[in-house]
């Protein structure tokens, strides 16, 4: 079951704030951007890098996502592992809002989306 359209323009909302304070300098944002992107109950942030093979095919590289469980009411949080597999956060599995997701990816205690 997809968000509402008043769920997704949050969404939407709460995203585009979190890419607009974490993007890179503009000068450099030709060779490194930020973005997201929503599919069904699940956001996913990724970086956008020229292909170092072919400068103008550009790669979306993906890091950080979080899917919204109705059920419990929560969003659980998955990093992108060198095996190219979603992988569940273990500090921080689960939290009750989106913020939450932002504040834990914007952290990086670990290391794990970022690097």
């Amino acid at each position: 079951m997809a968000f509402s359209e008043f769920e997704l323009k949050r969404i939407e909302k709460l995203a585009q704030h979190f890419v607009e304070a974490n993007r890179p300098p503009v000068h450099i944002r030709a060779q490194l951007d930020l973005g997201f992107r929503i599919t069904g109950q699940s956001l996913e942030l990724f970086d956008i890098r020229p292909n170092w093979r072919n400068p103008n095919e550009i790669n979306e590289l993906p890091f950080a996502k979080t899917t919204y469980v109705k059920k419990s009411n929560s969003w659980k949080i998955f990093w992108m592992r060198q095996d190219l597999k979603w992988h569940r956060y273990a500090p921080d599995p689960e939290v009750p809002r989106l913020e939450d997701f932002f504040a834990v990816v914007a952290e990086d205690a670990n290391a794990c989306f970022r690097g």
